[in-house]
C-alpha cells in the first residue's frame, strides 16, 4: 500500500509539475510575443526616426547649397561691380588726360599765336622805324644838296 500512495503521490506531483510549466510556458511565450511587439515598435520609431533625420540632413544640404550658389552670385555681382568701377574710373582718367592735352595744346597754340602776332607787330614797327629812317635820311640828304 505505501507502494501505490507513494506512486499516487508521485502521479499528483508530476501532473502539477507538468501544468505549472504549461503555464510558465505560455506565459513566457507571452512575453517573448510582447517582446519582440516591442521591439518591432522600437525598431519601426528608429527607422522613422532615421527617415526624419536623412530628411533633415537633405533639407539642410540643400539650405547651404542655396547659400553658397547666393554667396558666390553675390561675389560674381561685387566683382563685376568693381570691374565696372575700375573701367569709369580708368574712363573717366583718360577722358581728364585728354581734356589736359587738348587744354595743353590749346595754350600752345595761343602762346604760338600771341608770338606770331607779336613777331609781325615788331616787324611792322620795324619796318616802319625803316621806313622812316630811310625817308628822313632821303629828306636830310635832299635838304643838304638843296642848301649847298
Amino acid at each position: 500500500m505505501k507502494k501505490v500512495v507513494l506512486s499516487l503521490a508521485l502521479v499528483a506531483v508530476l501532473g502539477l509539475s507538468f501544468t505549472s510549466c504549461r503555464e510558465t510556458a505560455d506565459k513566457a511565450g507571452d512575453a517573448i510575443e510582447n517582446a519582440a511587439d516591442a521591439t518591432g515598435d522600437a525598431l519601426e520609431d528608429a527607422g522613422d526616426a532615421v527617415e526624419d533625420a536623412v530628411d533633415n540632413a537633405g533639407d539642410a544640404l540643400e539650405e547651404a547649397g542655396d547659400a553658397v550658389e547666393n554667396a558666390a552670385g553675390d561675389a560674381v555681382d561685387a566683382a563685376g561691380n568693381a570691374v565696372e568701377g575700375a573701367k569709369d574710373a580708368a574712363g573717366n582718367a583718360v577722358d581728364s588726360a585728354k581734356d589736359a592735352a587738348g587744354n595743353a595744346v590749346d595754350s600752345a597754340k595761343d602762346a604760338a599765336k600771341d608770338a606770331v602776332d607779336g613777331a609781325k607787330e615788331a616787324g611792322k614797327t620795324a619796318v616802319d622805324d625803316a621806313k622812316k629812317a630811310g625817308s628822313d635820311a632821303v629828306n636830310k640828304a635832299a635838304d643838304k644838296v638843296k642848301g649847298l
